[in-house]
C-alpha cells in the first residue's frame, strides 16, 4: 500500500470484499467502477489460461480475468454460481473484470493495522499488497495494477 491508512479520505479508506475459494479478498472502492452479474464471456484463442473471455460492457470491451484461476487458488466444490459476479476494475483508464464467487461487505482500513502477505516473498508482480485482520481472519488487498496484469506506467496515470 502506497499511503498511510491514516492519512488517506475516507472514499481511499474503503475495500470492496469479496470471495475467491472461501478467501476473502478485497479491492479499493476507488478502483472499482462497478460490480455485474457473471454472464456470457467470448473466449480469445491464445489468450491466458486465467483470462475467461471478453465481454461488451457499454460500448466497450472488457477482458474478464478468472479470480481464482489468476491467483492459483483451487475451486471449490459447491459454489453457489448464483452469487457469482464480475467485479470492474479501473486503472489508468483500463477496464478489467475479475469474476469473484461473491461480493461480500465494505471495509475501512483507515483504522486497521496492515501486514505484510504471511509466508511469502517480495514479487513486483505480486498482486496482494498487504493484509489485514477481519472476522477471526483476514482479509487480503489486492493491487488493482498488478492484478490486472497492467503495466507500470499506469501507476503514474491512475
Amino acid at each position: 500500500m502506497n499511503q498511510d491508512p491514516l492519512a488517506m479520505t475516507p472514499a481511499e479508506r474503503g475495500w470492496l470484499i469479496f470471495h475467491l475459494a472461501g478467501q476473502a479478498y478485497a479491492a479499493p472502492l476507488t478502483k472499482v467502477s462497478e460490480v455485474i452479474r457473471d454472464g456470457e464471456v467470448t473466449p480469445v484463442p491464445g489468450a491466458a489460461g486465467d483470462l475467461l473471455g471478453i465481454r461488451h460492457l457499454r460500448g466497450r470491451i472488457v477482458p474478464v480475468l478468472d479470480g481464482c484461476l489468476r491467483l492459483g487458488l483451487a475451486r471449490q466444490a459447491g459454489v453457489d454460481d448464483a452469487r457469482a459476479r464480475i467485479v470492474v476494475l479501473s486503472h489508468g483508464g483500463n477496464l478489467v473484470g475479475l469474476r469473484v464467487d461473491a461480493v461480500g461487505d465494505l471495509l475501512d482500513v483507515g483504522e486497521q493495522t496492515l501486514a505484510p502477505p504471511p509466508g511469502r516473498t517480495v514479487r513486483n508482480d505480486d498482486p496482494v499488497e498487504a493484509v489485514v485482520p477481519w472476522q477471526g481472519g483476514f482479509v487480503a488487498l489486492l493491487d488493482v495494477r498488478r492484478m490486472c496484469r497492467l503495466p507500470e506506467e499506469l501507476d503514474h496515470v491512475a
